[in-house]
């Protein structure tokens, strides 16, 4: 099988997970973790121009503002054409053959209280490493259930936590995150605490605390160890039994992987971070089909099945078994080499996220895509709309080979 992936970059390479609960490696040979153009610091995005203004944040689920999941609105972009749909409108912009590739982690009750000293803090749990250490993030209190920055560390830092157990924090997790998440020795059977005293993760532009069921999707089932998202795979949130059940009908096909999503940061432009993956043989097998036969298109539900996906896909675009970690961040410049399509929440326009938006969508059909977004007021974040980008099957593949990259 050729490599038919837009914009297709270098090789795939899987590792061990490394000495110390470092993640391994998955990612492409020849492709930078980030985007080094002058100008492009940081992973900087073609809508950096772009501002968001506050009242287009989601603040409650829509259950909440008087509508169904699957009732949010559905940005559609086909190449450079825009349009606007509500999300159980769906079924009709696919078509018999699509594999949508979902994420199942299930979202787990991340956020708990503690301790360091005197100072009240909340320990965000973020990944759980190859070592049985997990990475967390410290959190300052701020009221009405929210929390601010923090600086991590220090080093040797005990944080008391609830039913008289203890972090120690270890050492940053890496210069990507800054000081922002660090390695923490953890005590015995994490999860179990989570479901005891824990939370799920909030963050500001949100009205009120919610159940840990508006962050599950239909999609998510248990990990036999516990382990899980501490945010959730947000994309297939709109997605309802009835729904998924009217896809099946019309030939849409299903294919599920897993990727622990870790923590975002609203205060850090960053990458994204090494995170747990899987791709059964069983998923690995159908989108290899699917694209031999040229039967169907294969839609990504969420950037976690966009990274999953394209670590386990080899540069004869052929897709394998695999799990273990993966660090690959997908830019312009690295292309994709399997997802043709891609099912996303919208994003802000500093977040990396926006560069793997870029390499399925091309960078011209993005920005009309988010201004067409800003000007019809779709709403963001977790609980808001949705965008579909599929390709221009009429016209020319996506710009992400102009001289500009």
């Amino acid at each position: 099988m050729t490599a038919r992936g837009r914009c297709a970059g270098g090789d795939v390479a899987l590792a061990a997970p490394g000495p110390g609960g470092e993640p391994a490696a998955v990612a492409a040979a020849d492709s930078p973790a980030l985007d080094a153009r002058p100008g492009r610091a940081g992973g900087a995005t073609a809508l950096e121009a772009l501002r968001v203004p506050d009242t287009l944040s989601a603040r409650v689920p829509a259950e909440q503002r008087g509508a169904g999941r699957d009732d949010v609105r559905l940005l559609v972009s086909r190449g450079r054409a825009v349009a606007h749909h509500a999300f159980r409108e769906l079924p009709e912009q696919l078509r018999a053959g699509d594999v949508l590739v979902v994420n199942t982690s299930m979202t787990l009750p991340a956020a708990v209280n503690g301790r360091v000293g005197g100072e009240r803090v909340v320990v965000h749990f973020s990944t759980r490493g190859a070592d049985g250490r997990w990475a967390v993030e410290l959190r300052a209190p701020r009221g009405a259930g929210v929390t601010g920055p923090r600086p991590g560390g220090p080093a040797g830092a005990v944080v008391r936590l609830p039913g008289g157990r203890a972090l120690v924090l270890e050492e940053p997790l890496g210069p990507a995150t800054g000081a922002r998440l660090w390695w923490a020795q953890a005590p015995e059977r994490v999860p179990e605490l989570l479901r005891e005293y824990g939370r799920p993760i909030r963050y500001g532009y949100t009205d009120r605390d919610q159940p840990l069921s508006a962050y599950r999707t239909v999609f998510a089932v248990d990990s036999p160890d516990g382990s899980g998202s501490a945010e959730m795979p947000s994309a297939a949130r709109p997605f309802t039994v009835p729904l998924v059940a009217e896809l099946v009908r019309r030939g849409v096909l299903f294919a599920p992987l897993s990727l622990h999503t870790g923590v975002a940061s609203a205060e850090a432009h960053e990458p994204p971070y090494p995170e747990r993956f899987a791709v059964p043989a069983a998923t690995a097998w159908l989108v290899n089909a699917v694209r031999a036969a040229g039967s169907g298109r294969v839609v990504a539900v969420g950037t976690t099945a966009v990274r999953a996906l394209e670590s386990a896909v080899g540069a004869d675009g052929v897709v394998r078994p695999a799990e273990g970690w993966t660090d690959l961040v997908v830019t312009p410049r690295r292309g994709v080499r399997v997802v043709d399509g891609l099912l996303t929440g919208l994003h802000e326009p500093q977040a990396s996220h926006l560069l793997m938006l870029e390499a399925v969508a091309g960078r011209e059909a993005l920005r009309r895509g988010y201004e067409a977004a800003l000007q019809e007021r779709y709403l963001w974040h977790e609980f808001g709309d949705v965008h579909l980008i599929l390709p221009d099957e009429e016209h020319n593949a996506p710009d992400c080979f102009s001289n500009e990259w």
